[in-house]
């Protein structure tokens, strides 16, 4: 995996297999995280949603549920920001262009909205190695 943004501390790192079996192992990542960066109460439902979101689209959209494969997962922090670096061992895709799901002919559609929900609870979404990799960054206070 690649090293955490410069600038930032790493707390922990995991990899888990890719099956939501191990939703619980990233809520709990996430919970221990935001308390050790110290991050608000109002910014952490944000982050858990949104890194939840990212850990969804790489056990579905990027491993195809596929539970021989893994997602990692890492964190770190600064003074001010809590990110985290989700990767996973798909082919990729084109992150430049995503549908909207709010466009009137996405509104319907039952998925699309991972990266949206993201984008929008996030301060910034940063996407490597084609798709692979998702680093989501968060204000620690407002």
């Amino acid at each position: 995996m690649e090293s955490m943004k410069e600038g930032f501390n790493v707390i922990e790192e995991i990899q888990v297999p890719s099956s939501f079996e191990h939703l619980s192992k990233i809520e709990g990542l996430i919970d221990r995280s935001c308390f050790t960066a110290s991050v608000s109460e109002d910014n952490y439902g944000n982050v858990l949603i949104a890194v939840t979101e990212a850990f969804n689209n790489a056990v579905v959209h990027g491993n195809k549920n596929d539970v021989s494969k893994t997602v990692n997962v890492q964190v770190g922090h600064t003074d001010e920001e809590l990110c985290f670096v989700l990767q996973d061992e798909g082919k990729g895709f084109d992150f430049e262009n995503v549908a909207d799901p709010t466009a009137t002919e996405n509104i319907e559609k039952e998925n699309g909205r991972g990266i949206y929900l993201m984008r929008h609870l996030a301060d910034l979404v940063e996407f490597k190695n084609e798709g692979r990799e998702v680093s989501v960054f968060f204000k620690k206070n407002d």
